[in-house]
């Protein structure tokens, strides 16, 4: 067993499921995608645009819909935890850090939206450099509540799990961390995202299509949680020997090829040119 057989066709099945695995979490992570379309609504009633000519209401809601998928995804993981261990203090504490550091990256990326500044790499006064640095905190400790969460499932998973599902999320949760954190880490160090020359974007993600765009493996690094886990459920029928072989080769390459774009970006290479 890897999950529920639930009929994309009736989606109220779906958000029962959710509300069923973490009614927290998941209403929290409703908030912030709803928010998310008003901040999307808003760049049409707000033409203002930053320093760097982006809308200043896009990364907000990037951002919103960014935690709000982190949310529903711990969310859904919380059902592989056993019900007896998901009130544990262990459990409040990941969701409580998980909301807090989730809700102040929120708060400071719209509140300079509002004002028409830029929040990240904006350094440039001593209340826009602490604050900076309060959200690089932040975001390790958002990425990190994936580790108590891989823990526990690790430990006490859920009954009538397949093993290499377990091991699939387990890894999933802790690449996340590694490379999602280690990669954002880096990136916040620079003086921005991109790296060479800078022009043109990827529709949708902005990505920089002229040069390296350290985004991209850090956003690849971020969603190893939601890959590496339906990597194994799509193999959910195989036999035993395939599906490990499909889940520790599968996240191998994963790794590699996260590390891979982030070095072709160092070299400011770019990974869509066209």
């Amino acid at each position: 067993m890897t999950a529920l057989a639930l009929d994309p066709s009736r989606p109220w099945q779906l958000l029962a499921e959710f509300d069923r695995r973490h009614r927290l979490l998941t209403r929290y992570g409703l908030v912030t995608l709803a928010l998310g379309i008003v901040a999307i609504l808003l760049q049409l009633a707000d033409p203002r645009t930053l320093a760097s000519g982006v809308g200043i209401w896009v990364k907000p809601a990037k951002f919103f819909v960014s935690v709000s998928v982190f949310a529903l995804t711990a969310a859904w993981f919380m059902g592989y935890v056993r019900p007896e261990r998901q009130g544990s203090r262990l459990m409040r504490g990941t969701v409580f850090a998980l909301i807090a550091s989730g809700t102040f990256e929120l708060a400071y990326i719209v509140f300079q939206a509002a004002q028409g500044l830029e929040s990240h790499f904006n350094t440039g006064t001593p209340f826009h450099a602490v604050m900076y640095a309060l959200m690089g905190l932040g975001a390790v400790i958002l990425t990190a509540t994936t580790l108590p969460l891989a823990w526990e499932i690790a430990r006490r998973p859920a009954s009538g799990l397949q093993g290499s599902f377990v091991a699939a999320v387990v890894i999933g949760l802790v690449l996340t961390f590694a490379l999602g954190a280690t990669l954002g880490g880096y990136m916040s160090s620079q003086a921005g995202h991109s790296v060479g020359q800078v022009g043109g974007s990827v529709p949708l993600f902005g990505w920089n299509r002229l040069g390296g765009d350290l985004r991209i493996a850090h956003f690849f690094g971020i969603h190893a949680e939601q890959a590496i886990p339906l990597l194994a459920a799509a193999v959910a029928g195989a036999s035993a020997r395939i599906r490990w072989a499909a889940v520790l080769g599968g996240s191998a390459i994963y790794a590699a090829l996260t590390l891979g774009v982030f070095f072709q970006a160092v070299a400011g290479r770019a990974l869509l040119p066209f």
